[in-house]
């Protein structure tokens, strides 16, 4: 089956040419003007693999429309597109639950490969994915089930996305080593910018207010001074 993708984007113009251009690349795509039109959208049964979501839309706001995705058990993987590329406009975008943030104007092929990316980390949680993949981790009060995309915590149920799983299975893998900003970019975001390394940290301090009983000093996510982080089960 072809990947489905939404299009959450008002400019007429702009959401046609996205339409068109992934659709050349194999997707089976569906436009949606407005946050109603999109929540009607998703309602479909079938449902989507990437949602690629305008921050600025005529009926409200799209990261606000996106932390109530999440708030809801909606885990479809979102890239943000805005005309707003501030590093707080970022964060903001990322702490509403988004898994990556392009701010326009962008270039086409850059988008692509940034959806791309996002549909092979999604397949990391099939069944015969590599090792790890359909194993539980367990650190601390913590349990996570990769297969199952659940994460526990002292017992009680942690929501968690799909890009704070991938980021937390690949410091499982490399338990006990520091891994840079760079590494966790190429292998977790599959981007090489340097520019992006504020979104790791951002993103570590999730998994910190997620999982470590004072996020403020941290056991398990360690911050190594100069050279990057370190997973300490």
């Amino acid at each position: 089956m072809k990947p489905r993708l939404l299009v959450v984007e008002d400019e007429a113009h702009l959401a046609s040419g996205l339409k068109l251009n992934f659709t050349l690349e194999g997707y089976d795509v569906t436009v949606a003007p407005t946050l109603r039109d999109a929540g009607l959208r998703l309602m479909d049964p079938l449902g989507f693999q990437v949602i690629l979501l305008d921050v600025m839309l005529p009926d409200g706001d799209g990261v606000a429309f996106c932390r109530t995705l999440r708030d809801a058990g909606n885990f479809t993987p979102v890239l943000m597109l805005t005309a707003k590329s501030s590093p707080d406009e970022r964060v903001r975008g990322l702490e509403a639950g988004a898994d990556d943030y392009l701010p326009k104007p962008f270039e086409l092929a850059e988008l692509i490969a940034r959806v791309k990316s996002m549909l092979r980390r999604a397949q990391w949680t099939s069944p015969s994915d590599a090792p790890l993949a359909a194993e539980v981790l367990t650190f601390g009060a913590t349990t996570v089930d990769f297969a199952a995309m659940t994460a526990h915590r002292d017992g009680a149920p942690v929501t968690v996305t799909r890009l704070e799983l991938d980021l937390l299975r690949y410091f499982a893998r490399n338990a006990g080593r520091v891994v840079s900003r760079s590494e966790l970019l190429e292998h977790v975001w599959e981007v090489s910018a340097t520019s992006h390394t504020r979104t790791v940290d951002n993103f570590v301090l999730r998994l910190r207010k997620h999982f470590e009983p004072d996020p403020h000093t941290p056991r398990h996510f360690l911050s190594v001074r100069g050279a990057g982080y370190k997973f300490v089960p």
